[in-house]
């Protein structure tokens, strides 16, 4: 076996990296890991068989999602928010997708509604399924294809980000089997409210849409601190 050959069996595929990111951030999402859980980079080398350079690439990705955050003397934990933090995202998060459903053009041509519809029928057989990872990834799916009808990619890069940053807070809901339920009635509203051009209901919708997992994340914080 030649150096080459050594080397290219030593160093991970790109892939391997990027796995262990969507991994961890899915454990996140589905509170496998919790807010302020360390994260260590031995138990990390250990479960994805990575060397230490690419599990801190790895803690690197996380951080810049903004779903891990590095503390002095303690290394990379799951990030927490105060309850003050997650009602400022959420309400940045309204502003953000209610102004692109304020904006979207109406009424939707068909071929683009078909596309929609067709990413809905996925999250539905996901939630029908129990599939937790599907219903994630799915919605995910939902949400882009849907703003991307304002075809404003700044305004819908801002939206995926804060999105994203909301991610440990969203436990709560996606665990629940009635949330699931209710985020994927409210993805059909919206549909239907594409379908007639119905303005007021698509925003109203959008609007409400947030507020499940804010407020599961705030309950489950205000037990947790009640518990202490």
């Amino acid at each position: 076996m030649n150096a080459d050959t050594t080397a290219a069996l030593q160093t991970p595929a790109p892939d391997a990296a990027q796995a262990a990111v969507a991994t961890l951030e899915e454990d996140i999402v589905f509170g496998r890991l919790h807010p302020r859980q360390r994260l260590t980079e031995d138990e990390l080398m250990a479960r994805f068989a990575l060397k230490r350079h690419v599990v801190r690439q790895v803690l690197a990705e996380l951080e810049l999602l903004g779903v891990v955050e590095k503390k002095r003397n303690i290394g990379a934990v799951v990030r927490a928010y105060s309850a003050r933090e997650v009602m400022e995202l959420y309400a940045l998060r309204q502003v953000l997708e209610v102004h692109a459903a304020s904006q979207m053009p109406l009424p939707v041509p068909q071929a683009r509604l078909a596309a929609l519809v067709a990413v809905q029928r996925e999250h539905d057989a996901a939630v029908a399924d129990g599939d937790a990872r599907r219903v994630f990834r799915s919605n995910q799916r939902f949400h882009r294809e849907f703003f991307s009808l304002l075809d404003n990619a700044v305004l819908g890069q801002a939206i995926e980000e804060y999105a994203r940053r909301t991610h440990p807070i969203r436990f709560g809901s996606l665990a629940a089997a009635g949330y699931r339920e209710r985020a994927r009635q409210e993805h059909w509203a919206m549909i239907h409210a594409l379908r007639d051009g119905n303005r007021e209901a698509l925003m109203t919708v959008c609007r409400e849409h947030l507020l499940p997992s804010r407020d599961a994340y705030l309950a489950a914080e205000q037990a947790r601190l009640g518990s202490q």
